[in-house]
């Protein structure tokens, strides 16, 4: 069979090399996808991930059997419900499926109507009203844009001067839309989830991603400077207690609302003194979670899309390995930064995934976006993995990248202790 993935990035190329390497592929195409996925699919370039129009002529022209959509705007914008009418079957929710990534406010009140276990919340849309809430709420607060941010729209305020500050950058228009949620302290953890309505399938392998942009977990938030799977400190007992209280009630919750759900459910999830809670629901995988989740994956991926698809007992294999995957960003990021500068050496890195380099015109490799790659290293536990990511890392040459040294330093804290 033909597949096409959407998107351009890491998660993308993971997805593209997961599904080229099914026995059930015949040639796996990408859109818009990126020069570094040349050896895992082929690369439709010309065709824009927003263009829905030539997407769904492409599906039918080169009769595509699976499409599977990795980034969060084009199932928001509605890719999904145009691909509805070819004969191709679309891993990713339709647009009203979507909004629980797409509204914070939607994902807030869907949990609160089905008592799904998560932080308490106040949704305030003007500025003003917004100066005045922080100067007499708890503190910590942490303040969430309504809207998609790119991982980026989610200030934690640990003092109320944060907290002002985030008002300041949050609320850029007049009709601004934030939510403010109650600080939640304990270990956060990613499960990702195939749903087809009712029909719900956690990973049994769990990952942690590191959101803040420096070591020790310092800095702003970003997209996520890195992942690792599995997470050995978050036990069997509390991901069956997740999906209990989170992963299938959000399922039927979807239902029950008359909301038909086909994709993958990301729960962001924190294991507090009460039990686990929601942070956050995305739409699709997570990114850069994805990448070590899929390395890590023994099993036919056009199987499991398959079986999820007709709702048929499902069982995940795993390689017996651990994965610790490294972002290298862009200078700046997630502020300004610069493009188009140098970045040499991945012929000497064992397994990469890229986000956002491309060749210029003598075929050499420049940085083009905020988070540029990820090295995936593998090792018989975290530690050895830890150490493989970082020994190719040290491959990667260019003045204008930075990443943090610490990924997967709470599963190392945890096993020392």
């Amino acid at each position: 069979m033909k597949v096409l993935v959407i998107g351009s990035g890491g998660r993308e190329h993971a997805l593209a090399q997961k599904c080229q390497s099914s026995k059930l592929v015949n040639e796996v195409f990408v859109i818009p996808g990126n020069d570094a996925m040349e050896e895992v699919a082929t690369i439709v370039s010309d065709v824009q991930e927003n263009d829905h129009l030539a997407i769904k002529s492409f599906v039918e022209q080169n009769n595509i059997e699976w499409v599977i959509i990795g980034p969060e705007q084009p199932l928001i914008d509605g890719l999904t419900d145009a691909l509805e009418e070819t004969n191709a079957k679309v891993f990713g929710p339709n647009k009203e499926a979507a909004q629980l990534e797409g509204s914070k406010e939607f994902a807030k009140k869907i949990m609160e109507k089905y008592d799904i276990p998560t932080a308490e919340y106040k949704t305030i849309t003007t500025k003003e009203e917004a100066i005045n809430y922080v100067e007499q709420c708890k503190i910590p607060i942490v303040l969430k844009k309504d809207g998609l941010a790119a991982g980026k729209g989610v200030i934690v305020a640990l003092t109320r001067e944060e907290a002002r500050e985030g008002v300041e950058t949050l609320y850029q228009t007049p009709h601004e839309k934030v939510v403010f949620e109650e600080f939640l302290d304990g270990e956060e953890y990613s499960v990702m989830t195939f749903v087809n309505q009712s029909y719900a399938v956690p990973f049994d392998c769990i990952a942690q991603d590191h959101k803040r942009a420096f070591d020790g977990d310092k800095g702003p938030n970003t997209g996520g400077m890195g992942a690792y799977c599995p997470v050995p400190h978050i036990t069997d007992d509390v991901l069956e207690e997740t999906n209990q209280k989170i992963a299938q009630p959000i399922a039927d919750a979807l239902v029950s609302e008359g909301i038909n759900y086909f994709g993958l459910i990301y729960i962001g999830a924190i294991l507090t003194k009460e039990g686990p809670k929601v942070i956050e629901f995305n739409a699709r995988f997570g990114d850069p979670e994805a990448q070590v989740l899929l390395t890590k994956l023994d099993s036919d991926f056009i199987e499991i899309l398959n079986k999820v698809y007709h709702k048929e007992p499902l069982t995940l294999e795993w390689k017996d390995e651990s994965v610790v995957g490294v972002v290298l960003a862009s200078k700046g990021y997630p502020g300004s930064y610069d493009k188009g500068y140098s970045v040499e050496g991945l012929e000497h890195v064992d397994q990469y995934f890229v986000s956002a380099l491309k060749k210029n015109s003598e075929g050499k490799y420049e940085n083009n976006g905020g988070r540029v790659m990820i090295v995936i290293g593998t090792g018989d536990n975290i530690e050895a993995a830890q150490k493989n990511a970082y020994e190719q890392v040290k491959h990667i040459k260019s003045e204008r990248l930075f990443y943090r040294n610490d990924i997967g330093h709470k599963a190392l804290k945890a096993y020392k202790s």
